[in-house]
Order: structure tokens, then sequence, then C-alpha cells
């Protein structure tokens, strides 16, 4: 997936193959404010398996003078509004692993020695695919998960400073305590997909760095 128009085309209704390149994108009210060119690893109905590869042009939130969310006050951090900006991903990469209509996609960390770091939990809306990739709503709360399977919530304070700022009401953070909870309870259980052994994924090293299409955040057609 490289061209423009097919960054606008409508839903996907086929699974994509292994090695094909889709983005993986967070929209917040109706904008692209994160995306992320990768390379898919599997898709079928059980599982989306993409893999983000260091060194990918990638587009990422941050404050309008340019720096990074994080160097913003806490109190501030969700009031001075976002801009998109084009960055490269830095690290050994990500694996990301997605379950339909689960509220949630799970990322594995390796450090440069490829012995795993951890499991990042990324709680977000219902993925909605479409024919160049997916489209998703972060919603802050995160939990992280140790090789040992011991497991926190994350960003608990950026949720509580976004209800603050009023992105979201208090009853929507419940809800999204719940689903961090229902995540939770999936980590316990030791459930897909960190029983599938992806700890041990390795990419294919004849994959190419997908590119940053033009038009990179155009909405798909509905009709």
């Amino acid at each position: 997936m490289t061209e423009a128009d097919d960054a606008q085309g409508g839903r996907a209704s086929e699974a994509w193959a292994p090695g094909d390149q889709i983005l993986w994108r967070y929209l917040r009210n109706g904008r692209v404010l994160d995306c992320r060119p990768v390379t898919v690893v599997r898709d079928d109905p059980d599982q989306l398996a993409v893999w983000l590869a260091g060194g990918t042009r990638r587009v990422k939130p941050v404050l309008p003078d340019g720096s990074d969310v994080r160097t913003a006050p806490l109190g501030n951090r969700f009031r001075l509004g976002l801009i998109p900006a084009v960055q490269e991903w830095f690290g050994t990469g990500v694996l990301m692993l997605a379950r339909p209509g689960e509220p949630w996609s799970v990322w594995l960390f390796w450090g440069p020695d490829r012995r795993l770091n951890g499991w990042y939990v990324n709680l977000e809306r219902p993925r909605e695919r479409w024919s160049g990739g997916v489209d998703t709503e972060d919603l802050v709360l995160d939990v992280w998960v140790t090789p040992d399977r011991r497991w926190h919530f994350k960003d608990e304070d950026e949720l509580a400073a976004s209800r603050d700022a009023g992105r979201f009401t208090d009853a929507e953070v419940d809800d999204i305590y719940a689903t961090g909870r229902r995540a939770v309870e999936v980590v316990k259980a030791w459930g897909p997909p960190f029983c599938d052994n992806w700890e041990d994924f390795r990419p294919d090293p004849g994959w190419p760095l997908p590119d940053l299409p033009d038009g990179w955040d155009a909405l798909p057609r509905t009709a």
C-alpha cells in the first residue's frame, strides 16, 4: 500500500498477505495524529500481526511548537492541542498484535540483544479496517507486562489529566478502566496472544522498510 488513492479507498474485505505494507493509524476527532507504516506478519480471523521496523518514517502527535508531548506539564498536556509530525521510529522494532473486536492491541518490545523487554497492552477503540490499513483511537491508559508476567497500569496520571481537560467524561474513564481490567484478566490467564510464543518472532530480513505514503492522513471513503 503505497498510493494515495489506496489510502482513500473503501473498507477492506480481504485478508492481507504476509509482507504486505499497510498503515496502522490513531485518530482523534476525525483527524489522523499517529500513522505507522507496518509490514503484515499474519492476518486471519483470529489475529492481525504487523511489524513496525526501526528506522521507519512515521507520524506522531507533537505539541504545536513541535516539541514532544511529555515535555509539557501534566496539567497542560491535553489542553495545548496536538499536530502530526513526521519522525523516525527508533529502536529494534515492535511487533503489534490485535484480535478482532478487542479494545486493545498488544505490542512486544525487545532490547538490542533480542531479549524480550515486555508486553505493552495499548487500550484503544476496536480497529476499523480499510483497504490500506486499520484506524482506531488511543484511550491513554495502558498495561505493562513484564516477561515474568507481572503487570501494572501505565499512564494513569495522563488519563486523569485528559479527563480534567475534557477529553473524557468520568463515565468514559470508568469504562476505560473496565476495559483495562478485562485486559488484565487475559494477562492473568495468560491467554492469547501472550500464550502464542510471539516472543520468539523474528522479522523476515528481506522485508523492505515501508514508506510513509502521500495521503497518509486521508480518511477512507464509506461509499
